[in-house]
């Protein structure tokens, strides 16, 4: 084998190890609970699979623009406009293939071998290996509690460096689902801005957000304007569009037709079905079961937080948003994988360990998604009752 060597230092993605561990006790016929991976467990909306339907009905499937439907440029920008009163031009928004599309597109247009990113750890995985693919260098910003899993401006000074490019952070966060308001991301801007540097707000949990609203980092004119920010969001989890793998990503004009070029020789273009099904996403029908999911999975989390809390599972800092809790293990087992592996395969309970997010105390972390429903979770916690109660 001639294997490069970015692919040797791309790291399994544990979760989907252990969905395949869960498909294989499910096909030997044991009932398995999923709180593993990070997917809503209802269907796409109606509205939207019937507009694609529609579309599909004529059979007159092709290519559309590398940047995606004019269209749905502009759906989404009057979607920011209307729910955010963010001003953000058509022009500046690119469609691609989810939300990891829209992250490959900003990295590979911006970095190039060598240099630095900042990512909060714990993360979302992909991220840091996306940097490695672009020849990147992924450098950790450990966060915890304390600082509700969210860097702060003086900690990305500290770890700035000759070489730093840039920070990303996320909003909605994954693992933790906590929540940076406005002013935190503008002191964020400035911490990268004064060192000539780049920020990308990861958004893709925007609208799933519990006792709080959802906002957008671009509700700010300022950092609308910036021509050092991008955004990346998707479809996939507040819309419930995960298998359609469309997303989105806001950047500075002046990047733009650099980033087409790259989506022109990457993709192609996003998937046309799927462009056509979330002209769909916005329109009221739509909105309307949206934000009924909302409120579903605050309740979920209302019920899931308390029968953990019961089992000795330490959550310092409650989520506000996404559908995760980052729970902290180590009063009940010495490391979150092994303990994964157990509820698994003695309770048919699936659930990440740490090791997925980052290097900082991932043994011990679990990440639990409330993606199931209410009876489903608390038939969980009492499976889970019940392998902490063996020796």
């Amino acid at each position: 084998m001639h294997l490069s060597n970015r692919s040797r230092d791309i790291q399994p993605f544990h979760v989907m190890e252990l969905l395949r561990r869960a498909r294989e006790l499910e096909a030997a016929g044991r009932d398995v609970i999923h709180m593993e991976v990070g997917e809503p467990d209802f269907p796409t909306p109606s509205p939207m699979v019937e507009a694609a339907r529609r579309f599909l009905a004529d059979g007159d499937v092709h290519y559309t623009a590398a940047l995606g439907l004019p269209a749905l440029r502009e759906a989404i920008a009057r979607f920011y406009r209307d729910r955010f009163s963010a001003d953000v031009a058509p022009e500046r928004i690119i469609v691609t293939a989810g939300a990891s599309g829209a992250l490959m597109l900003a990295l590979a247009a911006t970095t190039n071998p060598g240099d630095e990113w900042l990512l909060p750890d714990p993360g979302y995985p992909s991220n840091r290996h996306l940097v490695r693919s672009f020849e990147g260098v992924a450098q950790a910003l450990p966060v915890d509690a304390a600082s509700r899993y969210q860097p702060a401006p003086e900690a990305v000074d500290a770890a700035w460096s000759a070489r730093t490019l840039g920070l990303m952070v996320a909003t909605p966060s994954n693992p933790t689902g906590t929540l940076l308001d406005g002013a935190e991301l503008g002191a964020l801007h400035l911490a990268t801005h004064r060192r000539g540097g780049l920020l990308i707000v990861d958004e893709i949990y925007q609208g799933l957000t519990y006792g709080v609203d959802a906002s957008t980092v671009l509700s700010q004119a300022a950092l609308a304007a910036a021509d050092d920010l991008f955004v990346v969001n998707s479809f996939s989890k507040y819309f419930g569009m995960t298998g359609w793998r469309l997303g989105w990503l806001v950047a500075p004009q002046a990047y733009v037709r650099e980033i087409e070029k790259l989506a022109q020789h990457f993709f192609i273009a996003p998937s046309t079905p799927a462009q056509h099904a979330a002209l769909s996403a916005f329109e009221p029908a739509t909105l309307e079961i949206l934000e009924a999911r909302r409120h579903e999975f605050a309740t979920r989390r209302d019920v899931l937080l308390p029968a953990l809390r019961e089992l000795g599972f330490v959550v310092a800092t409650e989520p506000q948003g996404a559908f995760y809790i980052y729970a902290d293990i180590s009063g009940l087992a010495d490391d979150s994988e092994t303990l994964a592996r157990r509820l698994i395969e003695e309770a048919g309970v699936a659930t990440t360990p740490g090791l997925d997010f980052g290097h900082h105390h991932p043994r011990r972390h679990l990440r639990i998604a409330y993606t199931t429903r209410q009876e489903r979770l608390l038939e969980a916690a009492e499976r889970i009752t019940t392998v902490l109660q063996r020796p």
